[in-house]
């Protein structure tokens, strides 16, 4: 029982580990790849002894056309989190707090919004863009991460308004508080790791998304996954450039995970525990 007692936390803690290496792999191996020469790079057997190099980080942070892409991911993801956030926060209040007609379909209705792959509703979005002339403009594809990104807002922050309780709003009530007052500054500072949570959960996914900034966005609003798919050619991928750009663009958010990680962690468990 005693070897027990003492390989039970040795293998979780193990496994715990086995995971994290699973998970940061590709990020060393694209770290490896970027420090490459073409022809390393290339290679049939894999070379993990090589001779490193900057060329690769050097060309690509001397290419304007790269912060360009980087400017248009932040301007699209920070508008359309901040949008999701202003629409989606008090949807999801109304549905937890107040029961109508309709009240639980309202609700899985829009949870199906999200669960419908993008390409079922690339065409429509694209028909009627062509005919608002949004095509190739960062409004329209603004307007087409919030849309996306409403859902998740909306169906993450009804559990959190859920397990608010409700004598929070009856006390402000006595007080004289209005509906809005006992929102705005009641409800809402509770949740807030819930906020945060949403919030980096909506900037991630507009800063990754491909396909609507392919067909939507046009040449003149190239994002960042965009501008990773320029390195590859129709004869060749330039692979120590694509690495190299991959993390340039990728430490931004990795530091932006990292400075919210806690409002992250305390968002992801907020009632898990009661």
């Amino acid at each position: 029982m005693k070897a027990l007692r003492i390989l039970t936390p040795f293998a979780r803690r193990l496994s715990l580990w086995a995971f994290a290496l699973w998970c940061l792999f590709p990020i060393y191996w694209l770290a490896m790849m970027s420090l490459k020469t073409e022809v390393d790079a290339m290679a049939r057997r894999p070379k993990f002894l090589f001779a490193p190099i900057l060329d690769n980080y050097l060309k690509v942070l001397s290419d304007p056309t790269i912060w360009t892409y980087f400017a248009n991911s932040a301007v699209v993801a920070l508008a359309s989190t901040a949008l999701a956030l202003l629409i989606g926060l008090p949807a999801a209040y109304v549905l937890a707090r107040y029961r109508f007609r309709g009240n639980a379909d309202y609700g899985f209705w829009i949870l199906t919004t999200r669960m419908t792959p993008p390409v079922a509703v690339l065409i429509p979005f694209f028909v009627m863009y062509v005919k608002a002339g949004l095509i190739g403009t960062h409004a329209g594809l603004i307007i087409a991460h919030v849309a996306i990104n409403l859902s998740i807002v909306v169906w993450l922050m009804k559990g959190f308004f859920e397990d608010l309780p409700g004598e929070l709003e009856e006390a402000a009530a006595i007080d004289g508080a209005t509906y809005f007052q006992a929102f705005a500054h009641i409800c809402l500072p509770v949740v807030l790791p819930g906020i945060a949570a949403v919030a980096i959960l909506a900037f991630l996914f507009s800063w990754n998304e491909f396909l609507f900034a392919l067909v939507l966005g046009g040449n003149d609003v190239r994002t960042v996954p965009l501008g990773l798919y320029a390195f590859v050619g129709y004869q060749q991928v330039r692979w120590g450039e694509l690495s190299a750009a991959s993390i340039v663009l990728l430490v931004p958010v990795l530091l932006f995970v990292l400075v919210f990680q806690k409002q992250l962690i305390r968002g992801l468990t907020m009632g898990a525990v009661k």
